[in-house]
C-alpha cells in the first residue's frame, strides 16, 4: 500500500481532506497487516475536527496467527460455531496449537484412504507442521495415541494402523519431531500392543535420514529385548509414495480382520 495506490480512492474528495484520508487508509492498512486481520470494515466514518473518525467498525482476526500476536491481541477468545463445544482434549490441543506456527493442511493420505474406499475407517487425523519442538510433539502424540481407543483391542480382533508421515518437510526438523513421537510410542507401548496397532512411518525433509534411523532403532529395540514384535513398525523414506503406504496399511488391517 502506498500513496500512489490510495490516489484513486481519494480522487473525488475535497482537496483539503485528501491527504488526511490517504494517511488514514495507510495507517489502517498497516494495523490490518500487523495484527493479522482477515476482515476490517468501517462503515460509516466521518470527520471530526478534520480527522477521520469511525462511527462503526467490525473486524475479524486470523486465529492461526495467535502464535505471534497473543501479546498484541491480549485476552482474545475466538467463538466456536453455534452449538459447538470443545472437549477437554480439544482444548488442550488448541492451547498447543496456539504456540506453534502451524499451517492448516489436509493430509493427502486422508483423501487417498477415501479414494481407496475406506474413509469410514479413519479414526483420527493430526497435523504437526510449523517446526514444533520435541516437548510439544510429545504432548501432541500422547493425545493422538490415546484418542485412537488404544486401551483395548476391538471385540472382533481387528488390527489398527497408525500412519506417521507426510510429504517433504520444508522447515520442520524431522529428527526433532520424531524424538517426541518416539517418546510417546515408548510410553504408550502397552496400549499399542493391546490394540494390535501396526505402525507405518514415511517421511522426507530436513534431517529425515536421522529421524528414520531413530524409528528403525525403536523397532529393533523391541526385538533385542527378546519380545514378540506385537507392534510392527515399518519405516519408509521419500522413495515410497503415500498412497502406496495407505494401501499397505489398509491391506494389513483388512487381512487380519
Amino acid at each position: 500500500m502506498s500513496l500512489e495506490a490510495c490516489a484513486p480512492l481519494t480522487a473525488t474528495l475535497p482537496l483539503e481532506v485528501r491527504g488526511k484520508i490517504a494517511d488514514f487508509i495507510l495507517g489502517v492498512f498497516a494495523v490490518f497487516q500487523d495484527l493479522d486481520f482477515s476482515f476490517l470494515e468501517m462503515n460509516p466514518f466521518t470527520l471530526v475536527n478534520g480527522e477521520p473518525y469511525p462511527l462503526d467498525m467490525r473486524g475479524e482476526l486470523d486465529d492461526t496467527a495467535a502464535f505471534k500476536n497473543f501479546k498484541k491481541w491480549g485476552n482474545i477468545e475466538f467463538p466456536l460455531p453455534f452449538g459447538r463445544f470443545l472437549s477437554p482434549t480439544e482444548s488442550f490441543i488448541h492451547s498447543l496449537d496456539e504456540k506453534v506456527k502451524s499451517h492448516s493442511l489436509w493430509y493427502s493420505g486422508t483423501c487417498q484412504v477415501g479414494d481407496l474406499g475406506y474413509a469410514s475407517e479413519l479414526g483420527n487425523y493430526a497435523e504437526y507442521s510449523g517446526a514444533p519442538n520435541e516437548e510439544e510433539v510429545l504432548q501432541y502424540a500422547r493425545v493422538v495415541i490415546d484418542s485412537l481407543q488404544c486401551a483395548t483391542a476391538d471385540p472382533d480382533g481387528s488390527k489398527r494402523a497408525l500412519l506417521i508421515g507426510g510429504g517433504i518437510a520444508n522447515f520442520t526438523d524431522v529428527a526433532a519431531t520424531f524424538n517426541g513421537i518416539i517418546r510417546a510410542l515408548r510410553e504408550k507401548e502397552s496400549k499399542l500392543k493391546a490394540s494390535r496397532m501396526h505402525i507405518f512411518v514415511r517421511r522426507g525433509g530436513h534431517n529425515y535420514q536421522t529421524g528414520l534411523a531413530k524409528m528403525r532403532d525403536l523397532g529393533e529395540e523391541l526385538e533385542d529385548l527378546g519380545e514378540e514384535l506385537e507392534v510392527p513398525l515399518e519405516v519408509y523414506g521419500p522413495e515410497a509414495t503415500m498412497i502406496g503406504i495407505c494401501k499397505e496399511a489398509i491391506d494389513c488391517i483388512m487381512s487380519a480382520a
